[in-house]
């Protein structure tokens, strides 16, 4: 299997500079230089397509705009681009989404991806009206999935469960494809959910051994409900065409961040519910002197950010590397970002995927499965920090 790389859409803004919000981070944090308008947007939608990114995902949340309607008024920017939509599925009826990512579907001429974020937040939960606690919440998740889909394949459903209640719900069309179903969580609710429902199981950016543990676990939850599932990792990227080239920009987004902001922002995110934030928390600890967490594995973007705080740092060889080393463990799916996204896109595209593809491990949607770069050229000669 070819690996495939989704890049992402900042419907919250962006900015030469880290840009923070989400995940029990203050939303006034959020915005930018740039604002998040559908001209903006479309570039970025446009760039991904051109360079060989399978789609783009798109965030849910107070802190940026809807996922479902900018997407759909993004699709006539693209031909061939897919759109990971995240959303919330307490806050709507499963039939209703299930009809929404059918309608979807077939305006877009198939192009749907479905994230569900179950919601790791109390705070922001309440704001949308949504008091139920955390294990409650996978709970109607796994209702809510059950439903979706049973209605995708077609059936008639009728459930009684503890937190969703649908009578005689129906499609009169299905979609075509079926959306995949990307779901990510590190509590042993979120494991049970994503087992049972899942197409690919995100996690966030860890070194390598961390990730390995938790595919493990996964798997064998999969197993347990008699399923497999595929693997995604999430991460920002700084790639150039030296190392030194690549700490240098890490340092400068560094060396732009107030200490003020960092430990407000970092105040916020102690009070998160998320046993993925608290993940992701713990390998920086609020300090910026020890962000290197692994090779080539930066932590720095997590000190104002919440949710993935990671970011693969280094030459395009050694970037390419680091995503070989993730895909042995089992990692096909890598959903990447930088800032700006627009600038980020072109020097991942045009520096690291011609190196991955010489290698075998990825190839251009557009391209023919026969066709393929010269001889593969080994990961090798390029300056290291």
């Amino acid at each position: 299997m070819t690996l495939t790389f989704h890049w992402f859409l900042p419907t919250y803004g962006d900015s030469r500079h880290l840009v923070g919000g989400g995940h029990g981070t203050d939303i006034t944090t959020a915005g930018g230089d740039r604002p998040a308008t559908l001209a903006y947007l479309g570039q970025i939608v446009r760039a991904a397509e051109q360079l060989g990114f399978e789609g783009a995902l798109t965030p849910a949340g107070a802190w940026c705009e809807d996922a479902w309607l900018t997407t759909a008024m993004l699709v006539a920017n693209s031909e061939r681009l897919k759109f990971l939509v995240a959303f919330r599925p307490g806050l709507l009826s499963p039939t209703l989404a299930a009809q929404m990512a059918a309608t979807f579907q077939r305006h877009s001429a198939g192009r749907l991806l479905v994230n569900v974020v179950t919601g790791g937040e109390d705070h922001e939960q309440r704001a949308y009206g949504d008091f139920l606690t955390k294990d409650e919440r996978y709970d109607r998740t796994d209702e809510f999935l059950t439903v979706v889909r049973a209605l995708w394949r077609g059936e008639r459903v009728t459930l009684e469960g503890r937190h969703v209640r649908v009578a005689d719900a129906a499609l009169s069309r299905v979609p075509s494809p079926v959306p995949a179903v990307y779901f990510g969580g590190s509590s042993p609710a979120a494991g049970r959910v994503a087992a049972r429902h899942s197409d690919v199981y995100l996690t966030w950016g860890e070194p390598p051994a961390q990730v390995a543990e938790k595919l493990a676990w996964i798997r064998r939850e999969a197993a347990t409900a008699g399923r497999e599932v595929r693997f995604g990792i999430r991460l920002h990227v700084i790639s150039r065409d030296t190392s030194a080239q690549a700490w240098a920009e890490a340092e400068r987004l560094l060396s732009a961040l107030d200490p003020a902001v960092i430990a407000s922002v970092q105040a916020g995110l102690a009070r998160s519910g998320s046993e993925g934030q608290r993940r992701m928390l713990a390998l920086h600890g609020g300090r910026t002197d020890a962000l290197e967490v692994s090779p080539n594995l930066w932590a720095g973007v997590g000190l104002v950010r919440g949710g993935a705080g990671t970011a693969l740092v280094g030459s395009h060889v050694e970037v390419a590397e680091r995503i070989e080393e993730y895909h042995a463990l089992g990692i096909d799916e890598f959903v990447l970002s930088g800032h700006p996204h627009l600038e980020e896109a072109y020097w991942f595209g045009e520096g690291v995927l011609p190196l991955l593809q010489r290698r075998g491990l990825w190839r251009h949607p557009v391209d023919a499965p026969g066709d393929t770069l010269p001889a593969a050229i080994p990961f090798a000669g390029t300056a290291s920090r």
